[in-house]
């Protein structure tokens, strides 16, 4: 500490700390004076044996503490660190403390302290900030007993506030830097855990409700701190976690935070009833109400601010087999979403009662389904791809599977769609209940229909193909025959090819559309190999050969595109090559049955024939059809993180972080119910 002060301000500290809280405004003009002393070196204790047990009874100014640390300077910072590193010791020798309001603005006091050090952009933020912040022979206690204070605190019978406080602690210190791999205070949190308090909070109806947003948003990013480059206890526990309890609170902890905007969404949509006039009115009225008032990106706004919520849910299917069966247990919509932390990016509403049986999935898709109506920018992008991984990761798991097409668990999924110009936005409210494998494929029908565009999203479409691939797969190696209306995925997946087609010269100095056309036809092939094993009938057989006939203009134009590109060598004569060779037994089904069917008409005298009796030429000629068997068709590349999608996280979780920190406030809301809370404690 720096020289004492001079007598006479050091009479007046110790008199306002003694005094009566009779003046509210120079009360606060002394407790600024308090850390304007300290912040310029002077130590406000000396002379006072009572200091600090007096200090923490009056009310945090966070939000100075914070703009003090702003203005100094490095130097000046370095120069502070004895006073920076006592006032850190005593905040955690008082949150041994049986008096909660001195624990509460001990709390509020690390999180200012925490917060003002970070934002200066130090030249090293591991080990800077912790010599500054406590000090490097000291740090490791320091934190093991901090961390183990807030363990306690989260799993006692405190009150709310103290355990929201505590949480906001932790977010604090995991939000610290926008690289969470470059927070090396992290790995006293790797050495002294905070998961299985965080476990029990989500295994606990109340404290569920209450802090369950905080606490998934903590594990979300713990389990990011460095999972490419060491081993991360978070991801260990994480994904042998078998507590039926815990893990069915976590899904419905984003069960909830999804359905609030499930439900805001489907409130903000016009009337599907009202008149053509009266939608284009509200149209443009809600137009300039939002170049007015900058209304526009509250969608936005809203899908960013779920980045967390996708991404506690994508760790948990990714990393956690157990968590499938929480992802698939059907319950009602009774309970009301976990109230919100300071750090809540929205406040709580109440769940009314729904008669449908729903679970996490169902709210999921359809979620995802208004994501998907706006992918124009790249943040909606990374929300889109983000469900798309989820879906992938769903679709891979056998037991999911198993789930998903179980006949007798079935769901009403309201889908959204997005407006087009032969359609207004619709969801589809009276759908019927069905397996939700047949939502999901509805989705991808969807998604496909609607996202044909120059500006091609094309790994989205990538994503979408494979997901639909691997339901496929399942069918086929379970010989499962679903009840679904097939001739909307081939219609979507033949639309596509022939807008690739058309659009040929624009897209492809841009995209590798034989990438993409080619799963079209793989998939294809894997319904004309085995389709008579996994479709529901032989005349859904039947259906898929008319559509290929039917459309082989477009089958007949995409070969003649492959040929061309893989005769004239270049980037992608490859591709084109492989294109070329998967068409051959959808070439060899056109060349096999149009002369059949042009010699039947010819014979029956018919300019033009019927559905059905171009279906019974097909029927009475596959004896004579020969197909090439073609290998692999029902495999593909399980999904994996690393390397390929390293980088999408990274920045995904760089997101998270920049939102969540930009929300957390070491005053506010807290600090008035907090206050409220204990008014009554002596």
């Amino acid at each position: 500490m720096s020289a004492t002060m001079s007598a006479q301000a050091e009479m007046e500290l110790q008199h306002y700390l003694r005094q009566g809280s009779t003046a509210k405004k120079p009360l606060k003009e002394k407790l600024v004076q308090i850390y304007e002393a300290f912040f310029r070196g002077e130590d406000p204790s000396l002379g006072n044996p009572s200091f600090w047990d007096e200090l923490f009874l009056l009310k945090v100014n966070s939000g100075f503490i914070e703009g003090e640390l702003e203005k100094l300077s490095a130097y000046q910072l370095h120069e502070l660190k004895e006073n920076i590193n006592t006032l850190f010791y005593k905040c955690i020798v008082t949150l041994q403390e049986d008096y909660q309001i001195r624990i509460v603005h001990a709390l509020q006091t690390l999180c200012a302290l925490i917060r003002g050090i970070y934002a200066r952009n130090l030249s090293n933020y591991g080990f800077d900030v912790i010599d500054i912040l406590m000090g490097f022979d000291s740090a490791e206690s320091m934190m093991q007993t901090l961390i183990g204070h807030a363990n306690t605190f989260l799993t006692t019978e405190c009150p709310v506030g103290l355990k929201s406080l505590s949480l906001k602690l932790l977010l604090v210190l995991v939000t610290a830097t926008d690289n969470v791999s470059q927070n090396t205070i992290l790995e006293y949190l790797m050495m002294n855990s905070v998961f299985e308090s965080l476990i029990q909070l989500l295994a606990n109806p109340v404290d569920r409700q209450n802090h369950g947003r905080d606490v998934i948003l903590l594990l979300a990013v713990l389990v990011n701190y460095r999972k490419y480059e060491s081993a991360n206890p978070y991801i260990v526990k994480l994904s042998i976690l078998d507590d039926e309890l815990a893990l069915n609170g976590l899904s419905q902890v984003v069960s909830n935070m999804l359905s609030d905007f499930n439900r805001e969404f489907s409130q903000s949509q016009p009337d599907q009833q009202q008149s053509f006039f009266s939608t284009l009115t509200s149209m443009v009225g809600s137009m300039m109400l939002s170049e007015e008032n900058g209304v526009g990106n509250t969608a936005a706004q809203s899908v960013c601010a779920n980045h967390a919520i996708l991404l506690a849910l994508y760790e948990a299917v990714h990393l956690n087999r157990n968590f499938i069966t929480a992802l698939t247990r059907s319950h009602t919509m009774t309970e009301t979403s976990p109230s919100m932390s300071p750090v809540s990016l929205n406040p709580p509403t109440d769940l009314s009662t729904d008669s449908q049986p729903s679970n996490l999935l169902v709210t999921f898709l359809q979620y995802s389904s208004i994501v998907f109506q706006d992918i124009k920018d790249e943040s909606k992008q990374c929300s889109a791809k983000l469900c798309l991984i989820i879906m992938t990761c769903v679709a891979e798991d056998q037991y999911a599977n198993s789930l998903m097409h179980d006949a007798n668990m079935n769901f009403r999924v309201p889908l959204h769609k997005m407006p087009m110009r032969h359609r207004k936005q619709k969801v589809e409210k009276d759908s019927s209940s069905r397996p939700l494998a047949c939502a999901l494929l509805d989705l991808m029908v969807e998604f496909v229909m609607s996202h044909m565009m120059k500006n091609l999203p094309l790994e989205l479409y990538l994503r979408c193909l494979d997901v639909t691939h691997r339901i496929l797969c399942y069918q086929k190696r379970c010989r499962v025959r679903l009840n679904y209306t097939w001739k909307e995925l081939w219609t979507a997946l033949i639309s596509l090819v022939k807008f690739l087609l058309a659009n040929e010269s624009a897209l492809l100095p841009q995209y590798n559309i034989f990438h993409l056309t080619s799963q079209v036809v793989s998939i294809f092939n894997l319904f004309i190999t085995f389709g008579d094993t996994f479709l529901p009938s032989p005349s859904t057989y039947d259906e898929l050969y008319y559509e290929i006939i039917r459309m082989h203009q477009v089958f007949d134009n995409l070969y003649s595109l492959a040929l061309r590109y893989s005769s004239a060598g270049g980037e992608f004569a490859d591709a084109a090559s492989k294109l070329t060779n998967s068409l051959v037994n959808i070439r060899a089904i056109i060349n096999h049955f149009n002369p059949k069917i042009d010699s039947w008409a010819a014979v029956n005298h018919l300019s033009a024939l019927t559905e059905e009796q171009v279906l019974e030429v097909v029927r009475s000629n596959y004896d004579t059809l020969t197909l090439k068997l073609q290998d692999n068709l029902d495999l593909f590349e399980r999904y994996s993180e690393k390397p390929k999608e390293s980088g999408f996280f990274t920045q995904l979780v760089r997101t998270v972080i920049l939102d969540v920190r930009k929300h957390i406030a070491a005053t506010d809301v807290t600090q008035e119910r907090v206050l409220q809370e204990f008014s009554s404690i002596s």
